[in-house]
């Protein structure tokens, strides 16, 4: 399937509903508005294809760029590459859920996202973050230092009121992953998240977000959630 090809049948399926739903988080023109479910029959077809997957993502068009993630080769990625698509990455929707997924299916992935967490750039640290959070949530507890993410864990006590925005956000979800996915760690993340208890993220036009990573991982513990590792990271 050709570039036109794909944009035609991303804008056919979308919707304008959707389309205000990604504005009002923070996605701006152009973009159709599709569903990530209504991309799978696409993707299917497609499978992996890097060129074109790198074609779709410098349109600028959301929904593309998305699109990109779904069908992009992270081996065939190097970091510079990752740079790239974290620099056309303007807001967290892409960032978080295109860039540091795809981030997350490559070797090379501690290694970037720690750069993106010391970079003090709000969207790369929140990348950052929310790459270990997918790596977390997919690969086997042997994979990662104990020590390295007990340093993160005091790392997001001792910072995460002070850090950007979404950011926060990100360094919360992170306390809760280590929580509930990565089992060396359980209890200090629960006394850790305990310490930290509610952040606040503000957000532009929109009510505040409260979060509370102790809380999600009580629920979740309660739900027989311990040690979750998810089967595949990308839909």
């Amino acid at each position: 399937m050709d570039f036109e090809t794909v944009m035609q049948e991303l804008e056919a399926l979308g919707k304008e509903r959707t389309k205000k739903m990604y504005i009002s988080n923070g996605a701006h023109e152009p973009l159709f508005g599709v569903a990530t479910g209504a991309m799978k029959p696409i993707a299917k077809k497609i499978k992996i294809d890097q060129r074109l997957a790198e074609e779709l993502y410098t349109t600028g068009n959301y929904d593309a760029m998305y699109f990109a993630g779904i069908i992009a080769d992270p081996t065939a990625m190097t970091e510079a590459d990752f740079d790239r698509w974290m620099d056309g990455a303007y807001f967290y929707m892409l960032s978080d859920y295109v860039v540091a997924v795809t981030l997350s299916e490559s070797d090379i992935a501690q290694d970037v996202a720690d750069k993106w967490i010391a970079s003090g750039d709000e969207l790369r640290m929140s990348a950052g973050w929310s790459c270990y959070c997918w790596l977390l949530g997919n690969r086997p507890d042997h994979e990662f230092s104990e020590t390295k993410l007990s340093q993160m864990l005091d790392m997001v006590k001792n910072t995460i009121h002070d850090s950007p925005e979404r950011t926060k956000a990100s360094m919360n979800n992170f306390l809760y992953t280590v929580g509930i996915s990565y089992l060396p760690l359980n209890e200090k993340a629960v006394e850790t998240a305990a310490e930290v208890g509610t952040v606040e993220v503000k957000r532009e036009k929109k009510k505040s977000s409260f979060l509370n990573a102790y809380e999600n991982i009580q629920k979740d513990i309660d739900k027989g959630r311990l040690g979750f590792k998810r089967k595949y990271v990308r839909c």
